[in-house]
């Protein structure tokens, strides 16, 4: 349990590898500027891929104007160029949360609100939405908290920031990593041993392993493994938002859910969305709407991203 994972692949060898690892030295060098001037570059990155990433913000336009209709085409690219620039200044963010002093990580993330809810050893799971701050959130429980925690690993194509990323997500807490093919029973183990789990069940992979209820007013695919997970380990389910701001990110714990799970995956997981659709309205901006997020489509429905 105490061990480090350990993705098991190679550096990227070659031109493709020298070019990787002099991204990662930029992320490092990330990390030791001040706040306002990693915020800044984020703003340029994210005015250049919303002109440059086409096909992105078409899919964030198509998301917001499906959850907010009531809004006026100009007020959607608005909202959206915004979320670009969200987006980007998260992911320039990584390099301080990864890179950067401890001190100033653990300064620049204020965890707030139910903290006794993480109190104890109770089989836990964290409802994590797909915010941009969802990384701050995780290195904000791990930093600040003894309580070791528990996450889900999904290995990305580039096998070098694959493992700056895992590095990243251990750095503090010494968590338990469990590969996404490993399957259920590590995470439900560590889970009935007292690692609360960080779960992020709010994306659209398909038809397996979901079901079609609302989420703002359409029918959406969306998985049941959060009421799955606490089901299994008899645990309850606390929400943890995360919120970027000007002096880094502020990171909620919301109080328990109480009468959840039930005995209907089909109403739990109607009731996480109704439970999102609040959240998201919060800080609505900082969703993550570059995702098909509508994707996968009942039987006989056309898409609505062409």
């Amino acid at each position: 349990m105490n061990e480090a994972f350990d993705t098991g692949r190679p550096p990227t060898p070659g031109w493709a590898g020298w070019r990787n690892r002099m991204g990662l030295r930029f992320m490092f060098l990330l990390g030791r500027l001040p706040l306002g001037w990693v915020r800044a570059l984020g703003w340029l990155l994210g005015q250049v891929l919303h002109l440059g990433a086409r096909r992105r913000r078409l899919v964030a336009q198509t998301n917001w104007q499906l959850c907010f209709p009531d809004q006026t085409p100009a007020q959607a690219r608005s909202a959206v160029r915004r979320h670009f620039v969200l987006f980007a200044q998260a992911w320039l963010d990584r390099g301080w949360l990864w890179e950067g002093r401890p001190e100033v990580v653990r300064r620049r993330l204020r965890l707030q609100g139910d903290l006794q809810a993480l109190e104890g050893q109770a089989p836990t799971v964290l409802f994590a939405p797909h915010f941009v701050g969802m990384d701050a959130g995780w290195t904000a429980l791990t930093a600040h908290l003894e309580r070791r925690f528990c996450g889900i690993y999904a290995a990305q194509l580039n096998a070098d920031v694959d493992r700056w990323m895992v590095q990243g997500r251990q750095r503090f807490g010494h968590p338990r990593i469990v590969a996404r093919r490993q399957g259920l029973k590590p995470l439900v183990a560590a889970l009935r041993a007292g690692l609360p789990l960080y779960l992020l069940p709010d994306m659209d992979h398909g038809p397996r392993d979901s079901v079609f209820v609302p989420f703002f007013g359409i029918p959406t695919a969306t998985l049941t493994s959060l009421s799955r997970f606490a089901r299994l380990a008899d645990a309850r389910v606390v929400p943890v938002v995360s919120r970027l701001t000007r002096e880094g990110y502020e990171v909620t714990v919301h109080p328990a859910w109480t009468g959840f799970p039930t005995r209907h995956p089909e109403e739990d997981a109607a009731r996480m969305n109704r439970e999102l659709e609040g959240l998201i309205r919060q800080c609505p901006e900082q969703y993550y709407w570059v995702h098909q997020r509508f994707k996968t489509r009942p039987p006989g429905q056309a898409s609505f991203y062409g």
